[in-house]
């Protein structure tokens, strides 16, 4: 995919006309997916494909096109003159931009990893050898990813990388199910074991008569998954320079008004670490870090190109949402066999679903457990507890009653395939929290 990205990008350079510039973000994949349901393989597939989207600019005007790419050059070469045609044809009807930027000063690269993973095969009947005898459903893809980068003025940038994602759930009967996760970049097969372990022995509690428990407020255990739904609804807004000085960011009381979280609390954007490329759609490079919360207090926001023309200050390579592509949380000292010793007498929740903001300029939030949420007694798990909906400020979940974080940490990538599978990826740990309200 490199070499025929970069003789695309010296085709589109031979279209262009008098001061016409282009700049060019590449999309592509070769992916392997397979849908499980009741431990059995029941739709497996492969994806091949490659996008390209196009900007044309002239002056401060500029348009632009996606292009499916079939990889045969005479045929693209075609889909190209077309696309830059219309284009052109459209920049003298669009209203100059007064936010547009894009890199000017050439700095490519080339990272393509030399991590490889077993064979799809393999992986999927190590899989079905392990969950033989449960009712198993879930999805798993793995595979290359590439991203692309060119302009008219040089530059070239190139990212690929292996990574798998398996997310699973564990049925009993009924809406009783434990659900799971294990992605990364290098499959281990006893990671994995360990994982489904956990599963099984969550999937013999659930089976106990589900407990109801009153409204009021719990000491819980929030799980790596629902620790990844709260830092979502943070993510919505919170992180970028646009939000705060529009005043919009559900942390506008960090900014203003100097509230902090946890001392524990450390946010930043690692990049590095993470399942994406080092440089974004208008050619700037990410740094590997960007800090955005260090001990509770709001740090550094992501910056996008456009919002770095409107206020004056530098882009560190934030897309035009500035939301956060691979999050990593610092990890705390609570060890994972400790979990439900520290808890005690509370709630163990694995997973957190349709949340929303009840007071987003108090970065309050309302949502439900799912799947496996279980009621704790002296240190053991001892029923499943019945679908209770939260609602929670942000500064004490991860604030004052914030307990401890779990040293271990987890990484999640984003199961997400609407449009390819997403370069997004979290790591995060579990947490203790106090007096965690539930209202119904």
């Amino acid at each position: 995919m490199e070499s025929y990205f970069y003789t695309i990008a010296d085709r589109l350079q031979q279209l262009l006309s008098g001061e016409e510039v282009y700049t060019a973000w590449f999309e592509g994949e070769v992916s392997n997916f397979v849908r499980f349901n009741r431990a059995l393989v029941r739709q497996p597939g492969s994806v091949a494909h490659q996008y390209l989207n196009v900007d044309l600019i002239r002056d401060r005007h500029h348009a632009n096109k996606t292009i499916a790419l079939s990889g045969d050059l005479n045929v693209d070469g075609e889909r190209l003159k077309s696309a830059i045609e219309a284009l052109r044809e459209k920049l003298s009807h669009v209203e100059p931009d007064p936010y547009l930027l894009y890199n000017t000063e050439v700095a490519s690269t080339s990272h393509t990893s030399t991590q490889t993973l077993p064979e799809s095969t393999a992986i999927v009947q190590e899989i079905l050898a392990a969950v033989e005898k449960f009712d198993f459903v879930g999805f798993y893809a793995d595979g290359k990813v590439a991203r692309g980068f060119a302009n008219s003025l040089g530059q070239r940038n190139w990212w690929e990388k292996n990574s798998f994602n398996l997310d699973w759930s564990l049925y009993s009967e009924g809406d009783k199910a434990v659900k799971a996760n294990y992605a990364g970049f290098e499959w281990n097969s006893e990671l994995f074991r360990e994982k489904l372990n956990k599963c099984t022995e969550q999937l013999q509690i659930i089976q106990q008569p589900s407990r109801t428990i009153e409204p009021g407020k719990y000491r819980v255990y929030l799980a790596p998954a629902a620790m990844k739904e709260v830092l979502g609804m943070v993510c919505w807004g919170g992180f970028g320079l646009k939000s705060s000085r529009t005043k919009q960011t559900p942390l506008i009381k960090m900014r203003e008004e100097q509230m902090r979280l946890h001392p524990a609390i450390s946010i930043q954007e690692n990049t590095g670490a993470g399942a994406g490329p080092n440089f974004q759609s208008q050619g700037f490079a990410k740094p590997d870090r960007v800090t955005l919360i260090t001990e509770g207090q709001l740090s550094d926001p992501l910056v996008s190109p456009r919002s770095a023309t409107e206020y004056g200050v530098e882009t560190n390579g934030a897309n035009d949402s500035e939301a956060p592509q691979a999050l990593d949380m610092a990890a705390g000292e609570l060890a994972a066999s400790d979990i439900e010793k520290q808890l005690d007498t509370g709630v163990y929740i694995n997973n957190l679903w349709y949340l929303n903001y009840s007071d987003r300029p108090a970065a309050r939030m309302t949502g439900m457990t799912r799947f496996a949420t279980f009621w704790v007694k002296n240190g053991q798990l001892v029923a499943p507890v019945n679908v209770m909906r939260f609602d929670e400020s942000l500064y004490r979940m991860w604030g004052d009653f914030l307990v401890d974080l779990t040293s271990d940490r987890e990484m999640l990538l984003s199961a997400n395939t609407w449009d390819g599978r997403s370069t997004s990826s979290v790591r995060l740990p579990g947490a203790i929290v106090d007096e965690f309200t539930f209202t119904l």
